[in-house]
């Protein structure tokens, strides 16, 4: 009996769902291969490795996102003044959003700070693990956000977009670069629970879907799915030689239709993960050494230490964007009822981040590799009641951290005023970070840009500026 075409695009689709169908490995990848095949789609591979617009200093990204908001004025940026003043009240005109003139009361950093290794960066006692590894950070003590709420301010340090679901960093990045083994994706996210604006942190919204990231939850089985259901890998060999059969018959008919020959190379890649992501969470050939550096347990696969090992393991086999996020949208940074919350948070972080800076760099790997510390804004400096002991959120200005390839190490920039309430020189929108990030990947924020709806969309809109006074 002969096929119309109808059936044909049924028992293709039908043995794609088949092979695939239920899984939660490959969304992304799986929704790139039954997408719309007409000759009209683009005609790239979306995952081929793509040339940056000029010489990179970094080949790849770890991101690491502390949710909530943690306190600049407890973590990188010493107030000496505010120590002194603590209990004195200022007017402000602004509070948790809303305008006005309000009456509040300055209140001391919880913890002590002191100068650390040959650059004398003033740390606090909240991190000191991290800050023996200050002389690899440049710490950015000027950062802006344009929200005060969570959902909002973790959208715009994601996506560069305070309102509207946009591509995240990870995705552009993917998009604009590619990937560097087809075996995995080239953007991961590892993280325990949900964040504040859920999957949206890693999506790539208007972008081809086989950007968005790969989550990754920590704990027995990291990535749901990735054991084959068939009985072996040959058999499995012979159901994808199916595929590729049926694909290739369909391409033919549809005058070599690249789009779906694009498609059939990201189905390649998802059989690829089942044969090497295994293999990255297996830490068993790890040695005790490494381990230690990080501070986990041999076994454990849960905790900021293990996440941090998995980012380096990651990011050697070629991923191009790791996110590691470090709690969820509760129980994290939000220190509104007590500041000393933050302490077990900072003890989760600080020995794995300070190991990932020091296997990085023994790797040699630190020197192509930007590694990314933020969060989604600070904390306000003052309070609306003077033995209050948590505080509110804060996006006048706030701290983050960049190391690694092709920035300065062991400086500080920019600087909020005496009290820590507003940016006092050289200001760092949301903006700027994410166009500086890029420059470093070789990427010019202005050209890297995707067609959407009749007009050309990039990750940071109509704004950002590269800070160059931090580059190398």
């Amino acid at each position: 009996m002969k096929l119309d075409d109808s059936t044909r695009w049924f028992d293709r689709r039908t043995a794609l769902r088949s092979l695939v169908g239920g899984s939660a490995i490959f969304p992304a990848i799986v929704s790139q291969l039954l997408s719309d095949e007409t000759p009209s789609a683009a005609n790239d591979d979306p995952l081929a490795a793509r040339p940056p617009h000029f010489p990179a200093k970094a080949q790849r990204v770890i991101f690491l996102f502390m949710s909530g908001g943690v306190s600049h004025v407890d973590s990188w940026d010493p107030k000496p003044k505010l120590v002194e003043d603590a209990g004195k009240t200022i007017s402000v005109n602004e509070f948790q959003g809303r305008k006005g003139d309000f009456k509040m009361f300055l209140k001391a950093p919880q913890w002590q700070f002191a100068p650390y290794g040959q650059s004398g960066t003033e740390v606090s006692g909240l991190f000191p693990e991290l800050a023996n590894s200050v002389d690899d950070l440049c710490v950015i003590r000027s950062m802006k956000s344009d929200h005060t709420n969570h959902y909002e301010a973790t959208l715009g340090i994601h996506t560069g977009s305070f309102t509207f679901a946009r591509p995240s960093v990870g995705a552009w990045v993917s998009y604009g670069l590619g990937t560097i083994n087809r075996n995995l994706p080239s953007f991961v996210v590892i993280a325990p629970h949900t964040p504040y604006a859920g999957g949206q942190v890693w999506g790539s919204d208007f972008l081809p879907g086989s950007h968005q990231g790969t989550l990754v939850v920590p704990g027995v089985q990291p990535v749901a799915n990735i054991q084959r259901r068939v009985a072996s890998g040959r058999l499995q060999e012979l159901e994808l030689g199916v595929l590729a059969k049926m694909n290739q018959r369909h391409l033919s008919e549809r005058r070599s239709d690249p789009h779906l020959a694009a498609r059939i190379r990201s189905f390649e890649t998802a059989f690829g993960m089942q044969a090497e992501m295994p293999e990255v969470f297996d830490l068993s050939r790890e040695d005790d050494a490494t381990l230690a550096l990080y501070g986990l347990e041999r076994g454990s696969t849960r905790g900021f230490a293990w996440q941090c090992l998995v980012a380096r393991r990651l990011a050697e086999r070629g991923v191009r964007f790791i996110e590691l996020i470090d709690v969820g949208s509760s129980n994290n940074w939000d220190a509104h009822g007590d500041m000393l919350t933050h302490e077990p948070l900072a003890r989760n972080v600080d020995r794995p981040i300070a190991g990932l800076l020091s296997d990085l760099k023994r790797r040699g790997m630190l020197q192509d590799t930007l590694v990314v510390w933020t969060s989604e804004f600070g904390r306000t400096p003052f309070n609306a009641a003077a033995d209050a002991k948590g505080r509110e959120h804060h996006h006048w200005v706030y701290s983050s951290w960049l190391a690694g390839a092709g920035v300065k190490p062991g400086i500080t920039y920019g600087e909020s005023d005496d009290y820590g309430i507003d940016v006092a020189r050289d200001p760092v929108h949301v903006h700027d970070f994410h166009a500086t990030i890029l420059h470093l990947l070789g990427l010019d924020h202005t050209r890297l840009t995707y067609r959407h709806s009749g007009r050309d969309y990039r990750l940071t809109d109509v704004h950002g500026r590269v800070v160059h006074d931090i580059l190398t």
